[in-house]
């Protein structure tokens, strides 16, 4: 009789330790697919959700532009952070004595924090001091370098002419620029494979 309870016992004793094993197992895989959807789930929410913003925004003390959305999402914790502007933007770029050196318009634009990178997108609009007006679906903007850039169809709008094109580069007051592939109507006296303009001195 007692070997027969000893048995029991011990079956008994292996069958609960079995099943804490599984249920600790079961418990810690939960956790763990948590983690994991929490921290793929990070890019996707917004650490700020603002709208009808007005604002000015300024960099190392430096104010850089003036900025004008419907909607404005901050994802800060995103492994690349970055501002997202899904309804459009509007900015005017100051240079170092607060003078406004460029107007750009979009229906969305994307801003990349780390990179200092702005992809804007959608009937892309910019303007220069010299009232010459840039039009195009994209247009790429790397604070770093100095650079405007774009690989799609451009129109520049200028005093005298209208020029069409494939292709664009240019600083970031729009002032040095060079389309790639023109195919507007060139002037005699401007290259045949490119149109570029340079800053007055």
């Amino acid at each position: 009789m007692k070997k027969i309870l000893i048995k029991y016992l011990n079956t008994y004793i292996t069958v609960a330790f079995l099943a804490t094993v599984m249920f600790v197992f079961i418990s810690c895989s939960s956790r763990v697919k948590s983690t994991e959807e929490l921290s793929n789930s990070r890019d996707s929410i917004a650490l700020i959700h603002a709208w009808d913003v007005s604002t000015v925004i300024s960099d190392s003390g430096i104010t850089r532009y003036r900025l004008e959305t419907p909607e404005w999402l901050v994802f800060d914790k995103a492994e690349e952070p970055y501002w997202d502007f899904p309804h459009g933007i509007h900015l005017e770029k100051f240079d170092e004595n607060l003078n406004v050196y460029a107007n750009v318009d979009a229906d969305t634009a994307i801003y990349y924090n780390h990179k200092e990178m702005w992809i804007l997108s959608g009937n892309v609009k910019a303007m220069n001091l010299d009232g010459e007006k840039f039009e195009s679906e994209k247009l790429f903007v790397e604070q770093r370098n100095d650079r405007i850039y774009t690989d799609r169809f451009v129109t520049i709008t200028q005093k005298e002419r209208i020029i069409n094109g494939i292709g664009l580069e240019s600083n970031q007051k729009l002032t040095k620029y060079t389309i790639l592939e023109p195919q507007g109507i060139i002037p005699i006296e401007e290259a045949p494979d490119s149109v570029s303009t340079s800053e007055n001195q």
